[in-house]
C-alpha cells in the first residue's frame, strides 16, 4: 500500500519526481497534514453518494482523501504542467476527472447535468488559491448551482470577514455578500507550517451552507448590494455621508435623512452595526431616489 500523497516525504518526492517548480503568479501551497485533510473531508459531509468539485488540485493531497469516501470527484486544474502528475497520483481512482480549466470560465451548470445527472448531493471543497478566493466563491454562490455547500480552505483573514457578525471589525459588505446565499462558519484555523511551500499567513476552513433563499426580502437585489458596498466605502464615516458621497448625492442629503428616520434608522451609526435586515430595509426605502 503507497502512502497518501499529502506526507512530506511522498510529496518532495512527486515534486522531484517530476521536476515540479512552484509558480508564485498561481498561488501554489500544498497541504502537507493528513490530520487536516481528514477535517476537511468530515466537514464537508462526504458520503459514497456525494459528488465533488474541486478547484485547484495540485498534486492531488486533497483529491485522494475525497476520492477515498465520495461516488465521484471533477478537478478543475489550471496549471498544465500539474496534468500529468495529477495522472500519475490519482491512477487508483478511476472515478476521479481533472479538467484543465481556469473555474472562473468554466459552465459549471452544463458540467452538473452532464457528469452529475445521477448524484443529488454535490459539494464543493477545495483548497483556494488565496489571489483569486473572493471571485470564485462569488461565482459558485451566485450562480445558482445544485450543490449543498462550499467547504473550502482560504487565507484566515478572508475567512474571518466572511463569516463575520455585525459590530465586528471584521464585518463588511463581503461578510453581507457570502451570508446572503450562504450561512458561514469559520470550521478549522490551519497554520502556515503545513504547506509547502509555506504561505506567509494562515489558513482557515470555512463552511458555507447555501439558503434555499435569502433571509431578506429586497426589491432590487442589484441595488441591495451597492447600498451595502456604499455603507462600507469609508468605515470610519457615518451611515449617513457614505450614503450621500458614495451611493447618491449631496443634494439628496435631506431625502436621505428623511427615510432613515421613517425607517428608524439613526444615520450616525457606521455600516458596520447594521444587520442584513437592516441593509435590506434601507435598500427598499431609498430604491424611490435612485
Amino acid at each position: 500500500m503507497r502512502k497518501d500523497i499529502s506526507t512530506p516525504q511522498y510529496t518532495r518526492s512527486i515534486i522531484d519526481k517530476h521536476k515540479f517548480t512552484f509558480k508564485k503568479s498561481l498561488g501554489q501551497n500544498f497541504l502537507i497534514d493528513r490530520n487536516i485533510l481528514d477535517k476537511i473531508v468530515s466537514t464537508a459531509g462526504i458520503t459514497s453518494e456525494t459528488g465533488v468539485i474541486e478547484i485547484g488540485p495540485g498534486i492531488g493531497s486533497l483529491t485522494e482523501q475525497l476520492a477515498k469516501h465520495a461516488k465521484k470527484v471533477t478537478a478543475f486544474e489550471i496549471d498544465l504542467r500539474l496534468i500529468p502528475i495529477l495522472k500519475d497520483t490519482l491512477s487508483p481512482y478511476p472515478h476521479v476527472n481533472v479538467i484543465h480549466q481556469d473555474v472562473l470560465e468554466a459552465d459549471l451548470h452544463d458540467m452538473i447535468k452532464n457528469d452529475y445527472s445521477e448524484i443529488e448531493d454535490i459539494m464543493v471543497v477545495a483548497n483556494l488559491p488565496y489571489y483569486v478566493t473572493t471571485p470564485i466563491i462569488m461565482k459558485l454562490l451566485t450562480e445558482q448551482l445544485p450543490i449543498r455547500g462550499i467547504v473550502v480552505m482560504i487565507q484566515k483573514e478572508v475567512a474571518d470577514r466572511m463569516a463575520a457578525k455585525p459590530g465586528n471589525k471584521n464585518y463588511g459588505s463581503l461578510s453581507i455578500a457570502v451570508q446572503y446565499y450562504a450561512e458561514a462558519k469559520s470550521e478549522v484555523k490551519v497554520p502556515k507550517t503545513v504547506f509547502v511551500p509555506q504561505p506567509n499567513v494562515d489558513s482557515s476552513v470555512i463552511s458555507l451552507t447555501l439558503r434555499k433563499q435569502p433571509p431578506v426580502e429586497v426589491t432590487d437585489e442589484a441595488f441591495f448590494f451597492e447600498v451595502v458596498r456604499a455603507s462600507f466605502a469609508q468605515r470610519r464615516k457615518t451611515l449617513l455621508n457614505n450614503l450621500q458621497n458614495n451611493l447618491l448625492s449631496k443634494d439628496q442629503k435631506p431625502l436621505i435623512e428623511e427615510i432613515l428616520q421613517e425607517l428608524d434608522i439613526d444615520g450616525r451609526r457606521r455600516g458596520e452595526s447594521l444587520t442584513i435586515g437592516e441593509f435590506a430595509k434601507l435598500s427598499n426605502g431609498l430604491l424611490k431616489l435612485k
